[in-house]
């Protein structure tokens, strides 16, 4: 594909070069430059792209964009990468501008061309480049994207099982993992890079699918990474404390939040749940079209909470009774959504009721594991403070009778605000607690741990442990616990790693409760 093709929406301030060089790829990572990419320098958070542009020329790149406030017509390379582009010449070179200095113009003697653009924003001039090379994949498939603090993963997980057991090729993008069809590849963000996210996008309608189900970050939105993408629908999950490390104030993250609504088209449906305060915030500047569900008041779609046991809950939604294997109010408001969002997508009601009874629960949501002593281990990402009060509620509720323990801990390096915070919920609504690392990452757990005991007041301190040693805690929790107790393991859910330090571990909590129990059934 041409460079001109690339840079046409890209927010262009000038190119020195052949526009019509031949680009065989986008990256905005230097290492994987090859000979004809196009190499796009990023003003990341804390990591300046523009460092790389040197390498990015040595491997070879046919072009080069970043980021600058000049409006020259005659766009110079920063110092840095000015000697790597001293030997390359573009064809049909534009003329050095008056008292440059020799090898600051991508122009040379070599004969190897170089074309350089800069741009007004990186970040959006990155994710639309990739958006112009894969061919607008967005556009070729039924991209639904989900937001809000808390049901992201469990709802676009769901979704993509429902659609695929109804016939569709799907594709999903989420915090546990992408898939392009049944094709599993790992994630680090829970919204990938805009040349990431492009390409997976062009395996999908390569592969033929259909729809894909997306988890949008407060985040990514900020950082532009969804810019360009063509959405059919967005749907709001809920808002509450989380981020504020990054977004510094509550006020912040909303608007982040608000802005993927706001660059919705007409074409599109904004799924929105009336019962969170925000909700009717999301769409107040939206042009999509409004859909509201609710599982206390009027809306579009109502569920209500029938019945509900450890092994799931009767749900009368628009009506009609479904039997559906997740428990818990937070899920009743996922598995709307999920609803809501089939019937938006065009499937019949007596379909969409039906696939909602097979779901399984998402990896890492409620799950439980069996053992000795009648317990029952329920693994749980929950890491903040709503979600612990969702799960640790849910497992009152469908268990009252049962001791309720609570294993848990707060990352490091991540927003502190919350820590008091998740204490707090933890004292008041668990009979245990054993407070414990997660990824503590450069920070001291012990610091951590006195973050989070800041939130818990005189009785909750009385029943509490601390056990920096995630491991020793679980097991310290189990061979503790009285028979037929329930113990939680919040925060880290599907992850089968802790980042202590800068070093990435394998730890697996159900390879620890499975070995725990075989101690509990020797003994």
């Amino acid at each position: 594909m041409k460079l001109s093709d690339i840079i046409k929406n890209c927010g262009v301030l000038a190119v020195q070069g052949r526009e019509d060089v031949e680009i065989t790829s986008v990256t905005n990572d230097s290492r994987r430059v090859q000979p004809g990419s196009l190499f796009i320098a990023v003003n990341g958070c804390g990591n300046d792209g523009r460092a790389y542009l040197g390498k990015a020329i040595e491997n070879g790149a046919a072009a080069v964009m970043y980021e600058t406030d000049s409006e020259s017509a005659s766009p110079m390379l920063p110092d840095g990468a000015a000697s790597a582009a001293a030997g390359f010449v573009a064809p049909n070179p534009v003329p050095a501008t008056e008292g440059s200095e020799d090898g600051r113009q991508a122009a040379g003697t070599s004969g190897r061309s170089l074309s350089v653009v800069t741009v007004k924003d990186s970040r959006r001039a990155v994710a639309m480049a990739a958006d112009a090379f894969y061919g607008h994949p967005s556009g070729k498939l039924k991209l639904v994207g989900i937001t809000g603090t808390n049901g992201k993963t469990t709802t676009v997980t769901l979704l993509y099982h429902m659609f695929r057991h109804l016939g569709f090729e799907c594709g999903l993008l989420s915090t546990i993992a992408n898939y392009v069809g049944t094709r599993r590849s790992e994630t680090a963000n829970t919204t990938s890079d805009p040349v990431t996210l492009n390409a997976l996008l062009a395996e999908m309608v390569e592969a033929g699918c259909e729809y894909c189900f997306m988890e949008v970050s407060s985040i990514g939105v900020e950082q532009q990474r969804i810019a360009g993408l063509e959405f059919c629908a967005a749907i709001f999950s809920n808002l509450t404390h989380d981020h504020l490390d990054y977004h510094g104030t509550f006020a912040e993250y909303l608007r982040c939040k608000k802005l993927f609504f706001d660059g919705l088209s007409s074409k599109a449906t904004a799924i929105i749940n009336l019962d969170d305060k925000h909700g009717e915030v999301m769409v107040q500047n939206t042009g999509a079209h409004v859909v509201g569900y609710s599982c206390r008041s009027a809306a579009d779609h109502c569920a209500r909470i029938l019945e509900q046991s450890p092994e799931g809950m009767l749900l009368r939604i628009d009506g009609n009774e479904v039997w559906t294997r997740l428990i818990g109010a937070h899920n009743a408001y996922n598995l709307l959504a999920i609803y809501t969002t089939a019937l938006v997508l065009g499937i019949p009601q007596d379909e969409v009721l039906v696939a909602l009874s097979r779901l399984e629960p998402a990896p890492g949501r409620l799950e439980t594991l069996r053992g000795p002593k009648d317990l029952s281990v329920v693994i749980d990402y929950a890491h903040t403070p709503d979600a612990l009060e969702n799960v640790l509620k849910t497992l009152r509720d469908v268990a009252p009778d049962r001791t309720l323990v609570c294993v848990f801990g707060c990352g490091g390096d991540r927003d502190k605000t919350k820590r008091p915070e998740m204490g707090a919920v933890a004292g008041r609504l668990a009979d245990r607690i054993v407070i414990t690392s997660d990824n503590s990452r450069t920070e001291r757990t012990e610091d951590i741990i006195e973050d989070i005991r800041r939130g818990l007041d005189p009785a909750a301190l009385a029943k509490t442990v601390c056990i920096a040693d995630r491991r020793e805690a679980i097991r310290t929790a189990l061979l503790l616990a009285p028979k037929g107790a329930t113990i939680l393991l919040a925060g880290k859910g599907h992850e089968t790693y802790q980042i202590i330090g800068t070093e990435k571990r394998h730890f697996d909590e159900r390879e620890i409760v499975l070995e725990t129990f075989k101690t509990l059934e020797s003994c």
